[in-house]
């Protein structure tokens, strides 16, 4: 009679850890001991993530290769950071409304419909276009210092004084929409190994330091935004030092034909530059 009393013990124990709950066991190895019922601690399941990933062509995978079919107008690589962050860890479910070219009036427009209350996770990068990083871009490849040197100045301003307030309702209608998850701001590397600029060709060392200064200046400008409104700020830069354009090993797509992947990041700098910031700041 004992013998059974113990065997059900340990069925039922072994049923509830098969479940949704862990079940431990705890006995000494006293004779009164066993004939003691089997007592069972429960420790709830960790709670199921729900993970939207918002933002523009960065948070897409532009550069990165393996594109799905477009949908809504918009192509998304299999091998972009939210792709790849969602193939890692286990979800209740993923969704990412990113979109090459999208502005923060795109996010509202076509991207806050994928959040909801249920919503425990959400990354964006957003700001770049905003900014007019292809006209910059543009500007840069096709024209002299002077012309390029004055489309980084004016984008400069106006991640000063108008993109902050643009960022700040984007992440509270994040907020609004899903108030209960982690909103991590995911940032833009450096594009230039300016160490490395005398020997590399293509665009010269003062358009490569202005571009630079204008990444970090957005970035700033992301960093505040997120810490103001409870958020965190995911700086990629530390993982792409030493794997920007002029480096042997660069994560980043210099001028590219077509032009659709440059100076955006290849399949490594999404898995070895975007994936693991993402992953410290996800939590």
């Amino acid at each position: 009679m004992r013998r059974s009393r113990l065997i059900a013990g340990v069925a039922i124990a072994a049923t509830l850890t098969a479940t949704t709950v862990t079940a431990v066991t705890v006995a000494t190895g006293t004779p009164a001991a066993r004939t003691a019922p089997a007592i069972t601690l429960l420790a709830a399941a960790a709670p199921a993530v729900r993970y939207v990933a918002l933002g523009d062509s960065y948070a897409a995978g532009t550069g990165a290769g393996h594109y799905g079919p477009p949908q809504g107008g918009c192509e998304r690589s299999a091998d972009a950071y939210p792709e790849q962050w969602a193939r890692h860890h286990t979800t209740a479910s993923f969704v990412s409304a990113a979109c090459s070219g999208a502005t923060t009036s795109g996010v509202f427009s076509g991207q806050l419909a994928a959040l909801s209350a249920r919503t425990t996770l959400v990354s964006i990068t957003i700001g770049g276009n905003d900014a007019g990083f292809a006209h910059v871009m543009e500007t840069c490849v096709l024209e002299w210092d002077s012309a390029c040197l004055n489309a980084v100045a004016s984008s400069e301003a106006f991640i000063a004084r108008t993109l902050p307030g643009r960022l700040g309702a984007t992440l509270r209608a994040v907020r609004a929409h899903a108030p209960s998850a982690r909103v991590v701001v995911v940032g833009y590397p450096e594009l230039f190994d300016l160490s490395a600029s005398p020997d590399c060709i293509g665009l010269g060392t003062t358009k490569r330091t202005a571009l630079n200064q204008g990444a970090d200046d957005l970035d700033r400008a992301l960093a505040a935004a997120a810490a103001s409104h409870g958020d965190v700020f995911s700086d990629v830069r530390g993982q792409f030092a030493g794997h920007e354009i002029c480096d042997s090993a660069s994560w980043l797509h210099a001028l590219t034909f077509p032009i659709g992947d440059s100076y955006h990041p290849t399949a490594a700098g999404q898995e070895h530059g975007y994936l693991p910031a993402f992953t410290a700041a996800a939590g």
